[in-house]
């Protein structure tokens, strides 16, 4: 509808219509199918010669319909675009309807028919040409959206959390129990007590709570994050022991099996620098870097 000249590509997946979520109107087709026909039928009345291909992707939704040339003249834009305009607000008074409670519980979309007659003659002030409103109260999405998996915060501030939550952790455990012995041997490493995130969460202060509940998933996501130190299982907190760590048994391209060795120490172990134990790996058999001499 932006212009003439338009040409579109559109891979649907969600369900949705112009105005909320789309409600089936056919048993006899699977939900997907019925949607692909939907999306179709939106290209049909913007005058599009509607095309679908099926995409080589790993994916069950992978059907694709284009919509490069048109089936009118440019001298007929102003008119297709008022049929344009009578099918959203037919489809968004559709909704209305569904929402409101006008059908009965077995059928949860309304007709066409009856779309039709709420919507006989639509005002002249709905009936806006390209360029204005298409749909009062559609709310899109921002350009540019905010990310909020943590991702984004301050490395001084991560690393200050992930500090805090490590010692937490070690220090539950009895002193007596764990030799405090550099290097660590098997016997001797302190892995530390686990604890819930409730538990954890009780231990820090309330701006940095604050700040992590602006953040999706907030303080699991930001531990999730710092795997290389956590590990997150069932709602609780485990220090990651890496000894423990089992290669996986899926079988990997050669490409991905046999990585390059540039592919590891890129990266400081967290271990080696804050643990009072060190590293629980010796330095060869460790991912990450023991010491700036050893960053690649």
């Amino acid at each position: 509808r932006s212009s003439y000249s338009c040409s579109y590509f559109v891979l649907p997946c969600c369900f949705f219509d112009f105005h909320g979520k789309y409600s089936r109107r056919q048993s006899k087709k699977t939900q997907y199918r019925e949607y692909l026909d939907f999306v179709a039928q939106v290209g049909f009345v913007c005058g599009f010669h509607v095309e679908e291909d099926c995409l080589r992707i790993p994916s069950t939704k992978r059907v694709c319909l284009i919509g490069k040339n048109r089936t009118y003249p440019h001298t007929e834009h102003a008119l297709i675009d008022k049929r344009i305009t009578q099918f959203i607000h037919d489809r968004q008074t559709c909704a209305m309807v569904a929402c409101d409670g006008g059908v009965g519980s077995d059928q949860k979309a309304c007709s066409d028919d009856i779309c039709k007659e709420e919507v006989s003659e639509l005002p002249e002030s709905t009936m806006q040409p390209a360029g204005r409103i298409w749909l009062p109260g559609f709310q899109p999405r921002k350009k540019v959206e905010q990310t909020r998996n943590c991702a984004a915060l301050p490395r001084d501030f991560v690393d200050d959390v992930v500090l805090n939550v490590a010692n937490l952790l070690l220090n539950a455990v009895p002193p007596e129990s764990c030799p405090n012995v550099h290097g660590g041997s098997t016997n001797t490493w302190n892995q530390g007590e686990s604890l819930s995130l409730k538990e954890v969460a009780e231990h820090l202060n309330k701006e940095t709570l604050k700040r992590l509940k602006s953040e999706y998933g907030g303080l699991q996501t930001l531990l999730k994050n710092n795997h290389q130190v956590f590990e997150v299982l069932n709602g609780r907190v485990h220090i990651r022991d890496w000894r423990k760590e089992k290669p996986s048994r899926k079988t990997k391209p050669e490409v991905k099996r046999c990585l390059s060795a540039e592919a590891f120490k890129t990266r400081l172990c967290w271990f080696f620098i804050h643990h009072p134990d060190g590293c629980s790996l010796p330095s060869e058999s460790c991912p990450y870097a023991h010491g700036t001499e050893e960053l690649r």
